[in-house]
């Protein structure tokens, strides 16, 4: 959903596929069916055996691939792409996958994730002589691999890989072979599928549901998997770091058709909504959840507490992107564009209002303001996670504190804010117990750096805004 709606972004999904005729086609409905990772750019890369192909662009997956352009792509193995920039900017020439022709032959590189020491690399490199045609960090593979001192490319690959940290789920393809990798805290989905013979990887088992393809399993933590031809073989390039899936995969940003490490998204979500009603009761008319991402939370928050859910916003399928730049005046009516309170459902009603975060606050504030208009008695404002307090560095355009609300503000100056009635936010206990963990470890393989601040890898220096340098001292 635009940021105005809800302040988080993702940086980006991938998806591949090795040996199948219509490839390039398979890859538009994977990358159709990630498009909620990404909506700024979109790319996809083909190989025939002996050239790769690219083709890519700004805007929607159906706006970039018109009709005719993908049969122009031919050949039975395909990366693509979709995205939204955080690191890098945007841009054309940050549209992934990026494709590198050399002597040796061709390279593409498709990235979800970020690199946390990429800026240390870049100078690096730089100062031994790479020149960089992009401001991305999945360039830094590219280059590494590059100049690599092994002789095939797997070893190359490997050895590149052992050089960054952060998150990162990697599609890399050559004209006779694609190779994919997981960070070793495996911090972002990638799971491996299968279409009759071909094999396929993508972000998420929902783009397998849509090509039709069967799910085979995940991509480990410090995985490289090789498919060419002659099939598939898997190596390890590091040791697990520890498992560290990303908390908000589950609470906001996967399709809730989707599994992530074998559990179901809409699921887990539905457990956090049940969680939330046992830790914050609350005496209410009616349920209604924010669409999309809320909306099973909120059918959980109902169920366990036995008020009744009610669809009571409605969200307004035929926005679109805007390319206007809206005055605040304008701006301010933005959400009203995106989503209508139902006056029928919530008129004279004390209403739990349920979201999965709250980010700046504003959009919180401009809803619960919205429902009051139309006639709410009561707005209570339940939050299916914890306090959003840090900033991400993993591939969430979440940078600063300045721009969470949560970092400076206590629970009830948040509700004083927004405007609520009252302010729930569901534990980091609650959270983990719903999506289903029985790690022992600390994070019981969670990432929970943005609500506890305790980062799963080293965050470099050069990665953080000049006033945040105090986050790694």
């Amino acid at each position: 959903m635009p940021a105005e709606i809800k302040g988080l972004n993702e940086e980006c999904g991938v998806f591949g596929i090795w040996g199948h005729p219509n490839a390039a086609q398979i890859t538009y409905y994977g990358l159709h069916s990630l498009q909620h990772r990404g909506q700024e750019g979109t790319g996809i890369v083909v190989s025939d055996g002996d050239t790769l192909r690219c083709l890519k662009g700004e805007g929607l997956v159906t706006e970039v691939f018109q009709e005719g352009t993908i049969e122009k792509l031919e050949g039975d193995s395909a990366i693509g792409h979709v995205r939204y920039a955080t690191a890098g900017g945007g841009g054309y020439e940050n549209v992934q996958p990026l494709l590198f022709n050399s002597q040796n032959g061709s390279l593409a590189l498709a990235h979800n994730g970020n690199l946390v020491n990429a800026n240390a690399l870049k100078h690096q490199l730089e100062g031994q002589g790479s020149i960089f045609q992009t401001s991305s960090d999945t360039e830094v593979l590219a280059h590494l691999i590059k100049r690599s001192g092994y002789r095939n490319l797997k070893d190359r690959v490997k050895n590149a890989l052992t050089m960054l940290k952060g998150a990162y789920a990697f599609t890399v393809m050559t004209e006779t072979e694609m190779m994919v990798a997981l960070d070793p805290h495996g911090l972002r989905p990638l799971s491996l599928g299968k279409l009759g013979d071909a094999y396929c990887v993508a972000s998420e088992t929902c783009a397998f549901d849509i090509v039709g393809a069967e799910f085979v399993r995940d991509i480990e933590p410090g995985e490289l998997v090789i498919i060419n031809d002659e099939g598939l073989t898997s190596e390890r390039f590091s040791f697990s770091g520890g498992n560290a899936m990303c908390t908000m995969e589950y609470v906001y940003f996967s399709r809730p058709d989707s599994n992530i490490q074998g559990i179901n998204v809409h699921s887990a979500r539905k457990r956090m909504g049940m969680e939330l009603a046992k830790e914050a009761p609350i005496e209410a008319d009616v349920v209604t959840g924010v669409p999309d991402s809320s909306i099973s939370s909120a059918i959980g928050y109902a169920e366990a507490s036995g008020i009744p859910y009610e669809m009571g916003l409605i969200k307004n399928r035929y926005v679109g992107r805007t390319f206007i730049q809206p005055s605040q005046s304008l701006r301010e009516q933005g959400v009203k564009m995106k989503l209508s309170p139902v006056r029928g459902v919530v008129e004279g009603k004390r209403v739990v209002m349920v979201d999965d975060s709250i980010v700046r606050g504003t959009t919180s504030k401009r809803i619960v303001t919205m429902l009051k208009e139309a006639g709410a008695k009561e707005v209570h404002v339940c939050i299916s996670s914890p306090p959003i307090k840090n900033p991400c560095f993993y591939g969430i355009d979440t940078s600063t504190h300045e721009e969470l609300i949560a970092s400076s503000n206590s629970v009830e100056e948040m509700r004083q804010i927004i405007g609520a009635d009252s302010l729930t936010f569901l534990s980091p206990d609650g959270v983990i117990k719903a999506i289903g963990r029985d790690d022992s470890s600390e994070n019981r393989g969670q990432c929970m750096a943005c609500f506890t601040g305790k980062y799963p890898t080293e965050i470099y220096p050069d990665t953080l805004h000049p006033h945040e340098k105090e986050l790694v001292k």
